[in-house]
């Protein structure tokens, strides 16, 4: 990948002054760290990852949550309603049933048990009014661009409120349909085109396009 006075990052590695990488993928720089990102591959939680997620059962201690990944999470009681609460089956799905969808944050992992989550973070807990689409998960670091810069782009160019998953659920809210599917269509065109260079000059030309089309 390169040569020199630079630092392995995410899937690569270095030997001696050369950085290889482990996987196919786009090679992206930041200052002097070189990382590379998969083309294919499943979301594997990370502590501190924002996540979108499902709820799929309720227990006394708390909630099952699909979070796109080999591994459930868990999301307990204390991390939703704090640690006074007195838990009953029933009050607990009148807070978050099975069904119900989530933002919630990564704050244990370690692979030997399921992950878990919390809520009670700013801009963490339920969400609704708004649809969920699916991106490979590998592919989110692409969506989000460097520094924000493509979903930042995207959102000034929609004015939709948009979440991002880093295991590929992406949040979207408007009250303007059409701006829903304009932020779509974005989503798909980094699905297909990850791999390529110039992809957020790309999306923005293709929103202002798409904008002008819809306002004559």
């Amino acid at each position: 990948l390169a040569e020199g006075d630079y630092v392995a990052g995410e899937n690569t590695y270095k030997e001696g002054n050369r950085i290889y990488s482990q996987k196919i993928g786009l090679v992206d720089f930041d200052d002097k760290k070189i990382f590379v990102v998969p083309l294919k591959g499943r979301y594997i939680p990370k502590i501190g990852d924002v996540v979108i997620g499902q709820i799929v059962d309720v227990s006394l201690s708390g909630w099952t949550v699909d979070i796109n990944s080999p591994y459930k999470a868990v999301l307990g009681v204390p991390e939703v309603v704090g640690k006074s609460f007195s838990p009953k089956l029933d009050s607990l799905t009148k807070i978050l049933d099975v069904g119900d969808v989530i933002v919630g944050k990564i704050v244990s992992f370690d692979r030997t048990k399921d992950p878990t989550l919390t809520i009670k973070d700013k801009d963490l807990g339920k969400i609704s009014d708004g649809i969920i689409v699916k991106l490979t998960p590998t592919k989110v670091p692409r969506l989000i661009g460097k520094k924000g810069s493509m979903i930042n782009m995207i959102k000034r160019e929609t004015g939709c409120e948009i979440i991002v998953g880093q295991n590929g659920r992406i949040f979207i809210r408007s009250r303007n349909p059409e701006k829903i599917e304009l932020v779509v269509k974005a989503i798909k065109m980094v699905e297909e085109q990850a791999h390529t260079t110039g992809l957020t000059d790309r999306v923005k030309e293709f929103l202002k396009t798409e904008k002008g089309v819809k306002n004559d």
